[in-house]
């Protein structure tokens, strides 16, 4: 569908059904009923079918019209995709669509302190106990862990067989008792990151997605729908937050749409520094032009390589490729929020409310520096890239290939 054709049917749609009386979680199911919050999916998953920019234009136009837009978060992003594409029919069909009507949100339970960037080489530890499995050890750098409701879990079953082959993905309810999260303060002031603790927390083995042990086959297409969600700028993102620990989902819709979001939005693009040059009227200045050409060349990049590691994998192959958006990405939110800072000055390192444009330009300079972090470092994409891109040797790591509870024996980390 052409993207003037697809606006003039949202806005059709929500002329006809747009009612800000309703609640939030009364819009939401009849946005998600309509397709509208993941329409590149097929019309049997909960879509409408359609192109995966689609996503952008409908939340354009859910916003022009004045409208709550469609459920974002995690669960959107990450969990759902990686669901419909391993999980059994019963798993989809209690996951997904909680996810789509914005009644759950989910967050992130793989870095561990002790792996990071090697994030095979983790070590929560799932045990088998009847029909379910029993969880303990701990995670960090888990994104709004304190609102979701469900976690990505990975965690090793299999401490006999190399690392990589131990490993399993949970879908863990976060609410109950063996659960601890505990907020991490960032230099922007905000606790965005926790740490999670996993003390004798229990999983349902149905919820135990893609089978047991096969969970980086599993990891390997959240962390693509991940790479290449962010590097092309996914539509995961919004507010209010799904779920019930937000507070929003009986809120009326008209009020939830006038909200802004706590602390406001720390990651800026080219629409956002384009605008904010000509309020300053800083479009004239050749040094300013030279960086709004730069940056509009790199998120045109950044958007054409999401499309091709997408296309790639359609045809069977290139999931690395995913990884190349990512580091573009890095590229496009750095430079985003230098530029901004060069169009304002020394304003810009203002970043509480009461600064200039609220604070909102000083935040999204103190965050860029996570970028390279979040979603994988920048040094891994570029290894992934190197090797199964490009070609290049692999690293010989240490104890490739033996069973990971020797490995850790010999390095003094087993238990």
């Amino acid at each position: 569908m052409a993207g003037d054709d697809l606006r003039a049917e949202v806005r059709a749609w929500l002329d006809a059904h747009w009612d800000p009386e309703l609640s939030v979680d009364e819009w939401w199911r009849l946005v998600a009923a309509a397709g509208w919050t993941a329409p590149h999916l097929p019309p049997e998953q909960g879509g409408r079918g359609l192109h995966r920019s689609a996503g952008t234009t409908v939340r354009a136009e859910f916003a022009r019209h004045g409208a709550l837009r469609p459920p974002g978060g995690l669960g959107l992003l990450m969990a759902a995709p990686t669901i419909l594409t391993h999980g059994t029919p019963d798993q989809i069909a209690r996951h997904v669509p909680p996810v789509l009507e914005g009644r759950v949100d989910w967050c992130q339970l793989f870095s561990e302190p002790g792996a990071g960037s090697d994030l095979a080489g983790l070590t929560t530890r799932a045990e088998r106990d009847g029909d379910r499995w029993v969880i303990d050890g701990q995670k960090v750098w888990s994104s709004m862990a304190r609102q979701a409701d469900y976690g990505m879990l990975l965690a090793r079953t299999d401490f006999s067989v190399p690392k990589h082959a131990g490993i399993s993905w949970f879908a863990l309810p976060l609410d109950q008792p063996g659960v601890t999260i505990r907020p991490l303060r960032e230099m922007t002031g905000d606790a965005v990151f926790n740490e999670v603790f996993l003390d004798g927390a229990v999983c349902d083995g149905a919820d135990l997605v893609g089978g047991e042990g096969n969970g980086w086959a599993v990891t390997q297409t959240t962390l693509w729908f991940e790479r290449t969600g962010i590097g092309a700028g996914g539509s995961h993102a919004g507010f209010p937050e799904p779920g019930p620990r937000g507070g929003m989902l009986g809120r009326r819709a008209g009020d939830a749409a006038l909200v802004p979001a706590p602390g406001g939005d720390t990651v800026v693009g080219m629409a956002d520094v384009l605008a904010l040059a000509r309020a300053q009227g800083r479009t004239d200045d050749p040094h300013v032009r030279q960086g709004l050409a730069r940056l509009h060349t790199y998120t045109r990049l950044g958007q054409w390589t999401a499309q091709r590691a997408r296309a790639e994998a359609a045809r069977g192959g290139g999931q690395a490729v995913a990884n190349l958006p990512k580091v573009a990405q890095t590229r496009i939110v750095k430079l985003a929020a230098g530029l901004a800072a060069d169009v304002m000055g020394a304003g810009a390192l203002l970043a509480a409310p009461d600064g200039p444009e609220g604070g909102r330009f000083g935040r999204a300079l103190v965050f860029s520096p996570a970028s390279s972090i979040y979603g994988g470092t920048d040094e891994i994409q570029r290894n992934v890239i190197a090797e199964r891109t490009l070609g290049l040797p692999r690293e010989d790591l240490p104890g490739r290939g033996r069973p990971y509870g020797e490995v850790l024996r010999s390095i003094g980390r087993a238990d």
